[in-house]
């Protein structure tokens, strides 16, 4: 088994949580450290494009996304929100690679630190755990 994470690292104090999540589910579940990597990426936007390069390598059987998008007082939250939702989904799609969504779009920080604290609510953690769920699915479907 390999599994991408790939980061976002705007917002990084949120993003960090998120990734401490992920690598603890991981290994709750059973993944050994050498079955996955980290790749960090500079904002959410970015997540679509290395899930495809990941996605053409052949050698990935997942991905978790990792980031955070803050609301502002422009358009542009509304833009990255909607570019890097569709781009995962399309790299997903395409691909037939299980890419677990866990860039939050929130409207406060205050949202955003309570979905990336060490608890039981933390999205990261959440994206570990289904990602494994869709892999015993998969097994289930062959």
């Amino acid at each position: 088994m390999k599994i991408a994470i790939i980061v976002s690292q705007f917002n990084k104090d949120i993003s960090d949580g998120l990734l401490n999540g992920a690598k603890k589910g991981l290994k709750d579940f059973g993944v050994k450290e050498n079955e996955f990597e980290v790749y960090e990426v500079p904002g959410a936007f970015e997540i679509p494009l290395t899930a495809q390069k990941l996605a053409d390598t052949k050698k990935i059987d997942g991905i978790i996304a990792l980031g955070c998008v803050l609301k502002g007082d422009t358009y542009h939250y509304e833009a990255v929100c909607q570019g890097t939702t569709y781009g995962i989904q399309k790299v997903s799609i395409e691909n037939k690679l299980p890419i677990m969504f866990g860039v939050l779009m929130c409207e406060t920080n205050k949202q955003a630190i309570d979905r990336s604290s060490a608890n039981e609510e933390n999205k990261g953690w959440e994206c570990a755990k289904s990602l494994i769920e869709m892999f015993e699915l998969s097994k289930k479907m062959v």
